[in-house]
């Protein structure tokens, strides 16, 4: 269990705030992760936006890992401050710090992969991304292997996977007519409760589900391990899967 790319002195930083609201909290007033993940992806746009940064290409989020070291509470001001941490030739690895001004803290990390929105197809980060962004990332390599456990690695032990449907709503479809990433973290929030601070949860987001009638979620959870794979209707392989576990105290030092 390692921290996340910490940031590099050099290189293009993003600020951003956000105040955690009613909607995005459970009964407990802790900022649930889907709020986490929409505050996220807007600060991402926004430093996008400040960049100039063309519309084309695209870019396709392939996973997300949140380390939740201090859950952020309801009126809280969150701070986001979010780099360019790794690349590869196709994807490239943004990496945000959080901080609110009661103790929230949170480290954050999504993958993007570069598409050609005209062919359906991972392209090449163009030469304007890399001058923007390329000197954050020092060098550093951003590997796209997904790493969650496939269901068949369990062994004897798939068998207590549980599998249930999941009832996918209008209000979690995007403007493209996909679901919107927040709503993968809707489901990971059923589950994660009995894991203890520090965690990390990891999304993966695979090909993605579609708005399809019948979705199911299998799900294996132990004392340790939160591991669950989204399976459409007729399909064995998961659209996408997620994981939580508990971390190290003292992995990250200020």
């Amino acid at each position: 269990m390692e921290p996340l790319l910490p940031r590099l002195p050099e290189g293009r930083a993003f600020k951003g705030q956000r105040k955690i609201r009613l909607g995005d909290v459970d009964p407990d007033g802790r900022l649930r992760f889907d709020g986490l993940t929409r505050y996220t992806q807007d600060v991402s746009n926004d430093d996008t936006t400040d960049a100039r940064l063309p519309e084309a290409p695209g870019w396709v989020v392939r996973s997300t890992v949140v380390d939740e070291l201090v859950p952020g509470c309801l009126g809280e001001t969150l701070t986001f401050r979010t780099f360019c941490s790794a690349l590869g030739r196709r994807w490239a690895e943004r990496r945000l710090t959080v901080h609110g001004n009661q103790g929230a803290r949170y480290e954050v990390a999504t993958l993007w992969v570069c598409i050609d929105l005209d062919a359906g197809q991972p392209a090449l980060l163009t030469e304007q991304f890399l001058d923007i962004y390329g000197s954050a990332a020092g060098g550093r390599k951003a590997s796209a292997r997904q790493r969650n456990p496939k269901i068949e690695s369990l062994g004897e032990r798939a068998g207590e996977v549980v599998a249930e449907a999941w009832q996918l709503r209008r209000a979690d479809l995007d403007t493209l007519d996909h679901v919107n990433n927040a709503a993968y973290w809707a489901a990971v929030e059923e589950w994660m409760a009995p894991f203890g601070l520090p965690r990390r949860a990891r999304v993966e987001y695979g090909r993605g589900l579609s708005p399809a009638p019948h979705v199911g979620i299998a799900r294996y959870q132990t004392d340790d391990v939160l591991l669950l794979w989204w399976l459409e209707d007729g399909e064995t392989t998961p659209s996408a899967t997620a994981s939580v576990v508990g971390l190290p105290s003292g992995l990250y030092r200020d």
